[in-house]
């Protein structure tokens, strides 16, 4: 079951009557892909960076329930290493929206002096670590598998350098449901998230997390990848 295989590779536990919250960003990415792979769409495919996403969830959504699906493209921003374009996902039951996300995704280009600053910038501080995390060469390929995203950046190494990469990267949804499932959040209504670096695979990372719905995850050597918060 596709459901199932997706707790799997992301570690909430199986079985559960509600979806992940994260889940429905799956269900809903074919129709994003088809969006962004569009004539006209103004970004090139291959090679976009997943670099934010805020989910809102009204409640928590049963496993079984039967669900309407509406994905949209919100514009376009410059970024101070390309252009960003924002994807609306919803989710409704009955015509109530249960669930919406707002995901950004970054194509890098060179840009002039007019691009946007970087939001989230890290301060440096670090949230106590929770747990340390190995992460297997095949996180990519296996996240690709379940999710359907199987961009080259996250495949193989050799794809991944095709894209400007040394080595495959995770997938941004992959490191929030990850950091999300050690988290817990079964009563939570919103999740904001930034992706600020690209986690290599295979690689070693630090959990960390503050008892108040921060989360963040570092390498050993205290780079930032993602930061996150629940409420």
């Amino acid at each position: 079951m596709k459901l199932a295989a997706y707790e799997r590779v992301c570690g909430f536990p199986t079985g559960e009557p509600a979806l992940p919250v994260t889940y429905p960003h799956v269900l809903g990415f074919p129709l994003a892909m088809r969006l962004m792979s569009r004539r006209d769409f103004p970004l090139p495919l291959l090679g976009l960076v997943h670099t934010s996403v805020e989910i809102v969830r009204g409640a928590a959504l049963a496993a079984d329930g039967a669900y309407e699906l509406s994905v949209r493209v919100d514009g376009l921003a410059a970024h101070r290493r390309g252009t960003e374009a924002a994807v609306v996902t919803e989710l409704r039951s009955e015509g109530t929206v249960v669930w919406a996300s707002r995901s950004t995704y970054l194509a890098r280009h060179r840009t002039g002096p007019a691009a946007s600053p970087v939001r989230g910038r890290d301060t440096g501080a670090r949230l106590p670590a929770v747990a340390e995390w190995s992460l297997a060469g095949d996180v990519g390929r296996r996240y690709g598998a379940v999710s359907g995203d199987r961009n080259p950046i996250h495949l193989h190494p050799l794809t991944a350098r095709l894209f400007g990469f040394p080595r495959a990267v995770a997938h941004g949804m992959w490191t929030l449901a990850r950091c999300l499932a050690a988290h817990g959040t079964g009563d939570c209504t919103m999740v904001r998230a930034g992706f600020r670096a690209p986690v290599p695979l295979p690689g070693t990372v630090t959990y960390g997390a503050d008892g108040n719905g921060r989360f963040e995850l570092r390498d050993g050597g205290g780079r930032l990848h993602l930061w996150g918060a629940v409420s």
